[in-house]
């Protein structure tokens, strides 16, 4: 198992970037959070993957997994900061890139043309996602750092507490 550090700030020059994901906010400030079911258990993620030569940057590979994976558009991304992942196998310490971005459209679900798996899509609130992801202290440092800057930059007016499938 790996040991995950969460930062607000750049990625350091030269550390490699493996992953860009995204807290993806609706209009009401709840997240949508991506569900799969591995060994008859639901499993739940965010919405992203690896940077791609086709993507100019960070903000375009977000876009393009976030069709991929939940086929939902995004009209407004920020960057929020990255996790550092040691393996503690003689892998040099790398960088998942976390962002933030506003839901513009969530379309009707999907197979991932990655890999052929369909995804469930729950909209939950920031906090109960914690729950959901059921990650380490950067995990909920990173969610709870989503929601803060995700309230500043998109001035959530509602707030729905419900968990929705969409």
């Amino acid at each position: 198992m790996g040991v995950f550090e969460w930062f607000c700030g750049p990625v350091p020059e030269g550390m490699e970037i493996k992953q860009v994901y995204g807290v993806l906010f609706n209009k009401d400030g709840r997240t949508l959070i991506r569900e799969e079911v591995c060994e008859d258990k639901k499993v739940y993620g965010l919405a992203g993957g690896k940077p791609e030569k086709i993507d100019k940057d960070m903000f375009d590979t977000l876009r393009r997994e976030s069709i991929e994976e939940v086929n939902t558009t995004l009209s407004e991304i920020y960057y929020l900061g990255y996790q550092t992942v040691n393996e503690g196998n003689g892998v040099p310490v790398y960088a998942q890139v976390r962002m933030i971005a506003l839901i513009d459209e969530v379309g009707p679900i999907a197979p991932d043309p990655d890999n052929g798996k369909t995804y469930g899509r729950l909209l939950t609130t920031p906090k109960k996602a914690i729950k959901y992801l059921n990650w380490s202290e950067a995990g909920c440092q990173m969610i709870g750092d989503a929601e803060k800057l995700a309230k500043i930059k998109f001035k959530f007016k509602n707030s729905n507490n419900k968990d929705e499938y969409v």
